[in-house]
């Protein structure tokens, strides 16, 4: 089974599909689990934010998404979100698939492993160190560009994530600071998500949408910082292509896996 974690504009793929309302030991998912057969593929999919966009990025239930999928049977998860640009040569309508993230979250549970204090006793027996180097699976993210290419939509094959809290946009100097180190975009909801997949060995790559210039463009006074209704429009716009995306990506997803996320536990055990 294949995961998908995205917007609620995904629902229009999934008709006749099996509603799930599934409590994990880490509480409810976001939404409903949706069960369908796409491409003669059984897929997964959940609302990140809800079925109404509920959930504020740091309030998303991420680790009852992740362990909902994995207790499914999932073990290759596509997800996709709404980003802004840290570069000008990377506008709004491109696409990036990451291969690199920033952690500038706080305050979000990210691990499964607390020890004795594990919710889960598998979980409780051992301390965890995985290692997060390359955060993304190299499989996956292969045949997310190649699902992009395939209708002829302008992709960055690589680059960096820069993941903050939220739900507010950065300052300006706070956006400064980021484009100093040359990351390419910016988000709010792929952290943790990647980090727990890997811990229960699962692949994990996000398809970005670019919705806009973060803080605007220093160069070109006419171009102004985000704002929500710039986001929304710009992904309802593209939902057609990203779901396109998807289901092209799902159609090259192979039985079997040759990457190291399916052995992330092996030596991190302590």
């Amino acid at each position: 089974m294949i995961g998908i974690i995205g917007g609620s504009g995904f629902y229009s793929l999934l008709e006749g599909a099996e509603e799930k309302d599934i409590v994990t030991p880490y509480g409810k998912t976001s939404s409903p689990v949706m069960i369908v057969k796409i491409n003669g593929k059984d897929v997964a999919f959940i609302a990140r934010h809800g079925l109404h966009h509920e959930y504020p990025p740091h309030k998303v239930p991420y680790k009852a998404n992740i362990f909902a999928l994995y207790e499914l049977g999932v073990r290759q998860i596509f997800s996709a979100s709404a980003v802004g640009s840290l570069k000008t040569e990377i506008k709004p309508g491109d696409f990036c698939v990451p291969d690199q993230s920033v952690n500038f979250t706080h305050g979000r549970d990210d691990t499964y492993y607390h020890g004795k204090e594990s919710l889960c006793e598998d979980h409780a027996k051992s301390v965890v160190h995985i290692s997060s180097a390359d955060p993304f699976c190299h499989e996956l993210r292969n045949i997310l560009i190649k699902a992009v290419q395939k209708i002829a939509l302008p992709v960055h094959e690589k680059g960096t994530i820069v993941v903050i809290n939220g739900p507010r946009y950065s300052s300006r100097a706070e956006s400064t600071f980021f484009r100093t180190h040359n990351w390419e975009i910016i988000g709010m909801t792929l952290y943790p998500e990647y980090v727990l997949a890997r811990e229960l060995e699962m692949c994990y790559a996000n398809i970005s949408l670019v919705t806009d210039y973060d803080t605007g463009v220093h160069e070109d006074p006419s171009i102004e910082p985000v704002s929500s209704q710039e986001v929304i429009q710009r992904f309802k716009e593209n939902s057609e292509k990203i779901k396109n995306i998807i289901l092209n990506a799902i159609e090259q997803v192979p039985e079997q896996r040759n990457c190291v996320c399916a052995n992330a536990l092996e030596g991190a055990r302590m």
